[in-house]
Parts: C-alpha cells; sequence; structure tokens
C-alpha cells in the first residue's frame, strides 16, 4: 500500500486541528450516515452530506511529548496496609516497547509522523442502583457480585470525561485526539434511566442518578440487610466489619443531580451486551413479566446462598439464556420482595430504541450525528458502521453481542461479509477495528432470535479474518475488564495488535489514549497511554460533593469484597509502545 500521503501527517494536523478527520467532515464511508447498516455494498449520500464534527483544534504550542494526567505521572496507589485502605499518588507505570510482530528500530523517535489519535472508555456500567433487576442478592454466594461503589458509577464516568478534556493532545506525539470511542456495556442492566445517563454523561447535560423516588434513595443500602453496605446507619454490616466507614447523608448525596460537561471532542459508540440484554445476559426482550418486574413496585433484595449459587451458575454456564428460571425464582419469592416506587424509565430499552436514543439531537453533542449509528442501522436492524478517522485511517465498530442470550458474545455470518467486504474496499487506508467482546470471550454461537438460520462465528475466526488483510493495525475491545494486549500474527507480512481495555466501573477504572504513527523506517508504532478519572487519588470522608464522590468511587472499588487484583494487567499491557511491519 502507499502511504506517501503520511509523511507530512503530523504537519498536517498541526495545522487543521484534524477538523476534517470525523466521520462526516468529507472523508465519510459511503453511505455516508453508516456504511455499516446493510449487507450489500448500496450507495449513499455523498461525503459533503455527512454530519459535522470537528476535533479539538491543535494547540499552539509545538506539538511534544508529555505526561500530566496520565498513568506514565502517577496512579492511585494504596498509602495503608490494612483493613479499609486509603488511597494517594503512587508512581507512574512506565512505557514498554513491544516488539513480538516487528523488531523496533533505532532512531524512530526522529523519523516518526502521527497518523491518528483517539481515546478509548469501556466498561462504563452506568447502573440505576435501585432496579428491581438487580442481582445484588448474588452476594450470599459472591461478595464481588454487589460492589459498594454502584451508587456512583455517574460521578466516577462524569470525571472520566473532565480527565479526557483537560488532554492536551496525545501524549507521546502531542497530536490533536481525534475523537473517543466508547466499546460497549454503556449501561449495565439495558435500562432506559440508565442509557439516558449515559448519553448525557458523554454529550453534556443535568443528570439525576435515582430512579423510583424523586425524594430518597430505595434499595440494598438502606435495607439494613448487612450483607451489604449500610453507609448512613451504624448498622454494623459485613463491610463495616471489613473497615468500610459510616458517612451521614451519603445515599442523599448519590441520588444529587449532576451535572457533566459532556465530552469536547466527537465520540462513537460501540454496542455491549449489558446494553443489548436485560442483567447482559438474558434473550428476554418481550417479555411482558419481566418488563411489568423492572418498572414495577417490589424489589427482591436477599436470596439464601443455595439458590444464590444455583442463579449465578445458570448465568454463568448460560443454562437459562432466555431468563425463563430467572421469571420462575422471582414469582416464588414475590413474598420476600420490599416495596419500592414504580418507574417506567427503568423499562428495557430494544436495539432499535439503543440506536434511535443515539440519533437524538438531545443528545448528539459534538457530535456526529447517532455518534456513528445511522438511520440506514434502523433500517437494516444492525448496529455495526464504518467511519472515517483520518485520510488514510478507517474505523470499524462491531457488534459481537449474541441476541440468544448469555454474556459471551459471536457475529452472524452477514455482518462478517460486511467487515471483509469493508477492509477490502478500503485496502489502501489503514483499518482499526472496534468491539465489545476479546477473541477469547466470542466463544458463543448460540442462534440469534431474530436471524435463526444464520450461522454464528468465533472470535478465533474473526483474528483469521482480520489476519487476511495487510492493513489492519489493531482490534480494540473490553469486557474482560481486564488491561490484556495479545500479538496476532498471520504470516506474510499481515499482523495485528489486540487491544483490550481495563473497565470503569472495577479498580483500577482507566481508559486508553491509542496513538498511530509510521516510523518511516518499514514500521508502524501504536502507542497506548491508560489514563484515570480527574478525581484525587486522596479521599475526604466528609466531602460528598461530586469531585469528592468521584474520588470515594475509586477508592470503594479499590476496597470492594472479593475483587481481582490482577485487572491492570501486566506492565506490557499498560502503556506501551506495540510494533508493526508495514503492510
Amino acid at each position: 500500500m502507499s502511504r506517501t500521503r503520511s509523511v507530512n501527517r503530523r504537519t498536517v494536523l498541526a495545522a487543521t486541528g484534524a477538523a476534517a478527520v470525523s466521520a462526516g467532515v468529507g472523508y465519510a464511508l459511503r453511505p455516508t450516515d453508516s456504511q455499516a447498516a446493510t449487507t450489500g455494498t448500496g450507495t449513499g449520500a455523498a461525503a459533503e452530506g455527512a454530519p459535522v464534527a470537528q476535533s479539538r483544534q491543535a494547540p499552539a504550542v509545538p506539538l511534544a511529548p508529555y505526561t500530566r494526567g496520565t498513568t506514565v505521572a502517577t496512579v492511585a496507589a494504596a498509602r495503608t496496609a490494612s483493613g479499609f485502605r486509603r488511597l494517594g499518588d503512587g508512581p507512574g507505570w512506565e512505557r514498554v516497547v513491544r516488539g513480538e510482530l516487528a523488531a523496533p528500530k533505532t532512531g524512530r523517535a526522529g523519523r516518526r509522523t502521527a497518523l491518528a489519535a483517539f481515546v478509548q472508555l469501556t466498561d462504563l456500567h452506568l447502573i440505576d442502583a435501585q432496579h428491581p433487576l438487580r442481582l445484588e442478592y448474588l452476594r450470599s454466594t459472591d461478595a464481588h457480585a454487589w460492589r459498594p461503589q454502584e451508587a456512583l458509577t455517574v460521578h466516577g464516568a462524569i470525571s472520566l470525561v473532565e480527565r479526557v478534556n483537560a488532554l492536551r493532545g496525545a501524549p507521546v506525539t502531542g497530536a490533536p485526539l481525534h475523537f473517543a470511542m466508547t466499546t460497549g456495556d454503556n449501561t449495565d442492566n439495558n435500562a432506559k434511566s440508565e442509557l439516558e445517563w449515559f448519553l448525557k454523561v458523554m454529550s453534556g447535560g443535568r443528570i439525576s442518578p435515582n430512579s423510583g423516588d424523586p425524594r430518597q434513595y430505595e434499595g440494598v443500602q438502606n435495607s439494613g440487610i448487612k450483607q451489604y453496605w449500610q453507609p448512613d446507619t451504624t448498622v454494623r454490616d459485613a463491610d463495616k466489619q471489613r473497615g468500610f466507614p459510616h458517612l451521614d447523608g451519603f445515599l442523599a448525596a448519590a441520588i444529587r443531580e449532576l451535572n457533566s460537561p459532556g465530552l469536547n471532542l466527537p465520540w462513537y459508540s460501540t454496542v455491549g451486551n449489558h446494553d443489548s440484554m436485560p442483567l447482559g445476559c438474558y434473550a428476554s426482550h418481550g417479555d411482558s413479566w419481566l418488563t411489568e418486574y423492572a418498572v414495577g413496585g417490589k424489589k427482591l433484595m436477599s436470596l439464601p446462598a443455595a439458590e444464590a449459587k444455583k442463579l449465578q451458575d445458570a448465568i454463568k454456564k448460560a443454562k437459562d439464556p432466555r431468563g425463563v428460571g430467572f421469571r420462575d425464582l422471582l414469582k416464588a419469592h414475590a413474598r420476600d420482595m420490599r416495596s419500592v416506587t414504580p418507574d417506567e424509565s427503568r423499562a428495557p430499552f430494544t436495539p432499535r430504541e439503543y440506536i434511535q436514543a443515539h440519533l437524538d439531537p438531545a443528545y448528539r453533542g459534538l457530535g456526529p450525528v447517532g455518534h456513528g449509528y445511522s438511520t440506514a442501522n434502523l433500517d437494516a436492524g444492525t448496529q455495526y458502521y464504518s467511519f472515517r478517522i483520518a485520510e488514510d485511517v478507517i474505523g470499524i465498530s462491531l457488534d459481537t453481542t449474541d441476541a440468544g442470550g448469555h454474556y459471551e458474545g459471536s457475529v452472524g455470518t452477514a455482518q462478517m461479509k460486511w467487515l471483509d467486504r469493508t477492509l477490502k474496499d478500503n485496502k489502501d487506508s489503514y483499518a482499526v477495528v472496534f468491539s465489545h467482546h476479546t477473541s477469547k470471550s466470542m466463544d458463543n454461537t448460540r442462534p440469534d432470535p431474530a436471524r435463526p438460520g444464520e450461522r454464528r462465528h468465533t472470535g478465533a475466526e474473526v483474528v483469521t479474518l482480520l489476519g487476511r488483510h495487510r492493513n489492519v493495525l489493531a482490534w480494540v475491545n473490553g469486557h474482560i475488564h481486564r488491561n490484556e494486549i495479545t500479538p496476532h500474527a498471520a504470516g506474510n507480512g499481515r499482523s495485528f495488535w489486540e487491544i483490550s481495555t481495563a473497565s470503569h466501573v472495577d479498580y483500577p477504572q482507566l481508559a486508553r489514549v491509542v496513538e498511530l504513527v509510521d516510523n518511516q523506517d518499514g514500521t508502524i508504532s501504536l502507542f497506548t497511554t491508560c489514563i484515570e478519572s480527574s478525581a484525587p487519588h486522596r479521599t475526604d470522608f466528609a466531602d460528598l460533593s461530586q469531585t469528592g464522590l468521584s474520588a470515594l468511587y475509586r477508592e470503594l472499588s479499590f476496597n470492594a469484597p472479593g475483587g481481582r487484583t490482577d485487572l491492570a494487567g501486566t506492565t506490557g499491557d499498560r502503556n506501551t509502545e506495540l510494533v508493526l511491519k508495514k503492510g
């Protein structure tokens, strides 16, 4: 592939502020509003008719590397050794050069030119913590089935947006950031309340992270049940026995109205299993009983450990993909439920409603319209698309959720053919592929109820397909809540990196900046830099402001009982330089 246009890429980006690199400013793929929506090639409107979105303007000062606000400079770390451990400023993470796919050549830092830069946010899991369908009672068998930080997910997500907004550009090259991509599980329970909060967090607006009674919290944290942290009372619950604090006014503060500034650069959206299905695993759309329960006035808050284990095992092993057994369990425990305030906003949303919400002008922010999705997606019933990142870089957003049920993923034959064709049609552009699931978590080939005769394909098959195309640089995803970077070598010079990033709901609560550069020596480098939210590392239990609660969100996640301690990954999975041969 000819790459002569990228020689002066860094100069061009600095001069233009990357104003013409998001989908819709002259470089959009066709059809303009989505090339991902149909199984045919299609012919859409001209690129000039695409929605206009503009990246952040280039800084006035010369482009230069920097570390402020990134994990290269500092990372939250424990400053106490026992009990409820308090956080403070810790040493930053080093940058690791990985050469499994190509040998890094000396002097490349002085030769490199920027191709593109973007931010990945993943697994925000914005949680309606009072929702009746939530499975908090699984904590009787698994301590981590309910997290003490769950009432503060909106606070943490806003703080992450503030961090992205404060970045002055890409950390290694200093080039402008082109866009942000959320790689799924933006919501937690497929609830309309959570979807509204997510869209306002990303595009800006006032948010009341509360449902049910507008005057007070109604959930497990004021239930008096000792297996949950009861922050506002002196009840000696299980978490207080572990050192969790008594915080008067916590719940009232947690549901108080917040303001999100919205991202100050264009953003795109990829769908995850928690966005597609109730509880992220049940193919129960259309089940009128579960829908009525979701919006109704009863909530199950406790379950014996033996029953909880049986339910959790059924979810993990996909024994009940349509949620029939789950519905029967709730019916059997009707007398054990607490009364709560009914709320229609807790209703599940369909894939069509998910796209329609993204297309709503109220949530446009800096665009693009639909944040990748389009009316063509609505017409075809799809949730995948492609878009132009830069003059010689395209982005491809996949739908790896399986509507047949279960939290692991796969893709259908029609989408596989579309992916192959899109890569062929854009063989002169580098490609970055986005999805929610990782290659290893795509082993669920249960048929899609809407397309029962269509074969489903695994992650290994997607890896093989991507390996046939020289222009693929990276597959960026989430789902596993862990930093993990995997080299994929297909032979004949075809190779790419799979970049999986930790969630923002479980510690260490990260996002990631990815930079693509041409080293002008026959290799490409992908730089990955992890970032935390803007909340201070140190918390003050007396500070229940929006900022104070954002800091507490991180510290609670660090102390969450049963939480895994390996989600940050190894040093080679965090801040890296990933080297590739030029295709």
